[in-house]
């Protein structure tokens, strides 16, 4: 997802009112190194609280859980309200035109949570540079001039300090895509798996939620999946280091990778998220965002969202303010015919109360 300004916001919101090239690319990763200990503890999975908040979560509000909306606007409509208070939804991802000044921004979280009683997760994408959704915030330059790795963890940590204080949870960063194809001006421009461990580690150290994105990497795309289908080729390097540094986040890119399955895109590919949780990733995996020309050129966001969920993804990121009302009936009637639909559900519901859980929110 590119979201360097309102005005690609503002579209997205007006469009619905093989083995051995892994194998091959596995070969990118960094060893795997000790630990930071200012870091949250990597997660081993939902606990017992959280299996025990998903039972007692509706049906209609196990399937909310797996869903993020968005909204026109400077304060939460009726409608984004009312889901926040029954729970039929885990959160929102805000843009810069919802809000402005650092007094703006609170308000706006605050409302947010009072409506969700401490339990939304609230995301925004804070890449740098020209990337930024919070306008305030750091990082000022973008991830290509953000330097070697120890300056990457410091602005980092900076930057989540000054989300958090503005009432974020989650950012959609860091790329973690190699510097080459459509990803050139966004991702690390040298040491990118040391550089995507440093941004992990600094962005959790101060309790903001990473995302690493796009597996299984966009680096060689000609295009972005926002404007139009593309293709690319896997590399894990940078996603076995964010792995590592326990991000609680992965965004699964809409590209096509020919190698691993020539037919579905990685967000709708059970052989994608097969390969990323083989990597050892117990987190949250999130489609990138579900209105993108990429999912649009193959159907329209209900299926897709179907598409995702069925694959083993576990939360769809919609950035058009009416799209939550196609995909969450879709999901909800699928979910009350087939038992193993409503595991599927299930199952992912509990992955995301348990990112919710270690960020300190309220569960159900």
């Amino acid at each position: 997802m590119r979201l360097s300004s309102d005005s690609a916001a503002r579209r997205r919101l007006a469009l619905l009112g093989g083995a051995a090239a892994l194998a091959l690319a596995a070969g990118l990763a960094v060893g795997r190194g000790g630990d930071d200990p200012s870091a949250p503890p990597k997660s081993a999975g939902p606990s017992r609280q959280v299996a025990e908040a998903v039972d007692r979560l509706t049906l209609r509000q196990q399937v909310g859980q797996l869903t993020i909306s968005s909204f026109p606007g400077t304060h939460p409509p009726a409608y984004i309200r009312r889901r926040l208070r029954v729970g039929e939804t885990a959160g929102v991802i805000l843009f810069g035109f919802n809000a402005g000044p650092p007094a703006q921004w609170r308000r706006l979280t605050r409302a947010v949570q009072r409506n969700a009683r401490n339990g939304a997760l609230v995301m925004v994408d804070q890449e740098g540079g020209d990337v930024r959704t919070v306008g305030w915030a750091g990082p000022a330059a973008g991830q290509p001039l953000q330097g070697a790795p120890p300056a990457v963890r410091r602005s980092a940590h900076a930057t989540a300090l000054q989300l958090r204080g503005a009432g974020v949870n989650v950012n959609l960063a860091p790329v973690a895509d190699m510097p080459t194809g459509v990803m050139r001006s966004r991702a690390f421009a040298a040491e990118v798996p040391a550089s995507t461990k440093a941004a992990v580690e600094g962005m959790w150290a101060a309790r903001l939620a990473p995302t690493a994105k796009h597996f299984p990497g966009l680096g060689r795309a000609s295009v972005n999946t926002d404007d139009a289908t593309a293709t690319s080729t896997a590399e894990l390097g940078p996603f076995e280091a964010a792995i590592d540094a326990g991000v609680p986040l992965v965004m699964l890119s809409h590209a096509l990778y020919p190698a691993l399955d020539a037919r579905r895109i990685a967000s709708q590919s059970p052989k994608a998220v097969a390969v990323l949780r083989r990597l050892g990733f117990k987190g949250v995996a999130i489609t990138d965002s579900i209105e993108a020309q990429a999912v649009l050129d193959r159907s329209n966001v209900a299926v897709a969202a179907e598409r995702s969920l069925r694959a083993g993804v576990d939360l769809i990121l919609m950035t058009g303010s009416a799209s939550w009302n196609d995909v969450h009936p879709r999901l909800l009637a699928l979910a009350r015919r087939s038992l193993a639909f409503r595991d599927r559900v299930r199952r992912s519901a509990a992955r995301v109360l348990e990112l919710k859980r270690r960020l300190g929110l309220r569960l159900p």
